[in-house]
This record gives structure tokens, C-alpha cells and sequence, in this order.
């Protein structure tokens, strides 16, 4: 874990905040000497992406689709996600926005002396900095990936950080009862089905679905804390690259593959598909791809087979031209 400490940042309100630091994992080759992928982790993610660990590792490692022989990877962990440091959490929170997260890792990118890049990919929330990094820099990336995620928040998104914020204010398990809500926004009814098909605990009357659900509850209170995770729903509705660049379309010159899930009910396939026609009219280079799968959103950490098929192509020979 390498980290870079900004010292009085001024964020897009105007509002100066006295430190922000900057945490990062490095895998593969040393930077500067091969193709760089940056790598967004989502709401309760961090920077661990490849390793034992990593909640990619299906994805990232030697020999795999994005792979650690072939290029430089840096996973960078959102200013305040309290990851291996609890003290690194904002209290003023609502001032911060994903423009503002996206800056930071431009100027995290500056340090290191990288002025483009291969490739910017995430999932969800991670996809949503992936697009204002590419609005702030609309030439600097070669490809940009966001997964199961908008340019925009949509109403639907800003309604459910709304129900989330509320919980998350209750004096009674506030983590765990938010955190029972976002999973039922991450799963659909089939993939709660097709998982525990109505069955109860043996010898219980207590369903095995109510277990599932508390136990991701207990889960998320051990390991994050409240602040974090209140700045992390909050950053999820400050998404809109039309504010951070009125001209985002017409500077565009990355090649971008949005890819939605066909059943994601936080947001929706309808919706990413509209973003891909819009990109198309404006001659902007775009593929649309669709993950199939019952498990709605969550499916981006699920259906690794079809994510490596899909990614593949990008990622096979590091073509920097495409």
C-alpha cells in the first residue's frame, strides 16, 4: 500500500479541505514500462483488486484477462473509504463529489509522472469515476470501461441514496439495516430464488434469505465504517460529466465500451443503452455490450466468464490504436 497526501485541496464547491489522502496498490509490470490500466473499485470495494484477496482476481492476474505479465495496473482507494486506515474518513462528506475523487486521482496520475493511459475500467460507482476522469481528460485515456453503471444519476439512483442516507441516520444498527436494503437493489427476485429457493434453517422457522441478508449486515459493520460508507452512498448521485464538461462530447477521442446487465435494477440496461445511442449520434467510437444474468446488478462480481469474453478483445494484445 503506497499513499500521496494532499495538502489543502480545493474541491469543486470551492470549499478547501486541509488533507486528502490518496491510497494505491501497484500490480504487474513497474509503471512506465508497459500498457497502464487503472481500476475503480465500487461502493464497499478498495484498492485490492488482484491477489489472493482481490475482489477482481478472477480478472487480474497472470495469465488472466487483464494480465499482470502484460501490463501495469493501479487500483486507487476512493479519499475516505477508511480502507487499513479508519482515521481516513471526511466528516464533511456532502461536500465532496465524484468530480472531486476524480481529480485526485488525475493529480495522483501526475505524481507519478502518467500522462495517458491504456485503459480506465469499473464497476458501479468505480464506472462512474472511470467517466469523469474521462470528462475532465477527454483525451487521455485510449479506453474506458464502465461496468453496470451512468454518465448521469439517474432519478432512481438519487431516490434510493435518499432511503439509504435515512437509514443510515437511525441510532438502531444503521450499517447493517442499510446495508440489508442496497443488497435487495444488487439481487433480483429470480437470483434470491434460484440461491435459497424458500428454504428455512434446519430445525428453524427462520428463512435462509433472512439469514443471507443479515449476515451481509454483521458483515459490513465489522469491516467499514459509518462514515465512510455514508460518503460513499452519497458520492453515487453527484455523478453528471455534462457539469464537469459541457463539451465532454465533442472533446471525446476515447473509445468507449459501456457494458449493462440485462436484469440490473439499480441502473438499468435501458438506460446505459440510451447513453450508447447518444455516443453513436455524436460519432463518438462506442460498443455496447450486455452481461446476461439473474443476478442484477451484483452481476459485475458474479459472471466472470461472460466479463472475460467480453473484455477480452480490449485486453488480448494491448493495442493502443483501436
Amino acid at each position: 500500500m503506497k499513499k500521496i497526501v494532499f495538502q489543502e485541496f480545493k474541491l469543486k464547491n470551492e470549499v478547501t479541505q486541509k488533507q486528502v489522502i490518496l491510497s494505491y496498490q501497484l500490480y504487474g509490470k513497474p509503471l512506465n514500462e508497459a500498457p497502464l490500466v487503472v481500476v475503480n473499485h465500487a461502493l464497499t470495494g478498495n484498492s485490492t483488486v488482484g491477489g489472493t484477496k482481490g475482489w477482481w482476481n478472477q480478472l487480474i492476474g497472470e495469465n488472466k484477462c487483464i494480465d499482470t505479465l502484460k501490463y501495469s495496473i493501479i487500483a486507487f482507494d476512493i479519499p475516505g473509504n477508511g480502507y487499513q486506515n479508519e482515521e481516513n474518513t471526511i466528516e464533511n462528506y456532502t461536500d465532496f463529489s465524484l468530480f472531486d475523487v476524480a481529480t485526485v486521482f488525475w493529480k495522483g496520475l501526475d505524481l507519478l509522472n502518467i500522462s495517458q493511459i491504456f485503459t480506465v475500467i469499473g464497476g458501479s460507482l468505480g464506472g462512474a469515476i472511470a467517466w469523469e476522469m474521462a470528462a475532465i481528460r477527454p483525451k487521455a485515456i485510449q479506453h474506458l470501461i464502465p461496468i453496470a453503471t451512468n454518465w448521469k444519476a439517474s432519478d432512481w439512483i438519487i431516490a434510493n441514496i435518499m432511503v439509504q442516507k435515512s437509514l443510515l441516520s437511525h441510532q438502531d444498527k444503521p450499517l447493517e439495516k442499510a446495508r440489508i436494503h442496497a443488497m435487495l437493489l444488487y439481487r433480483t427476485p429470480q437470483s434470491l430464488a434460484y440461491k435459497f429457493k424458500g428454504n428455512k434453517e434446519e430445525n428453524t422457522s427462520k428463512y435462509l434469505v433472512e439469514n443471507w441478508l443479515n449476515h451481509h449486515g454483521i458483515q459490513l459493520k465489522n469491516r467499514f465504517h459509518i462514515q465512510a460508507y455514508k460518503l460513499m452512498n452519497h458520492l453515487l448521485k453527484t455523478t453528471n460529466v455534462f457539469e464537469t464538461n459541457p463539451e465532454f462530447l465533442n472533446e471525446l477521442e476515447t473509445t468507449i465500451h459501456v457494458i449493462a446487465i440485462d436484469s440490473d435494477g439499480f441502473y438499468s440496461a435501458t438506460e446505459i443503452h440510451e447513453t450508447y445511442q447518444k455516443l453513436k449520434k455524436h460519432n463518438r467510437k462506442c460498443h455496447y455490450y450486455e452481461i446476461n444474468s439473474i443476478h442484477g446488478h451484483d452481476a459485475f462480481l458474479i459472471e466472470f466468464e461472460q466479463l472475460t469474453q467480453l473484455l477480452k478483445p480490449i485486453f488480448s494484445n494491448g493495442n493502443t490504436t483501436n
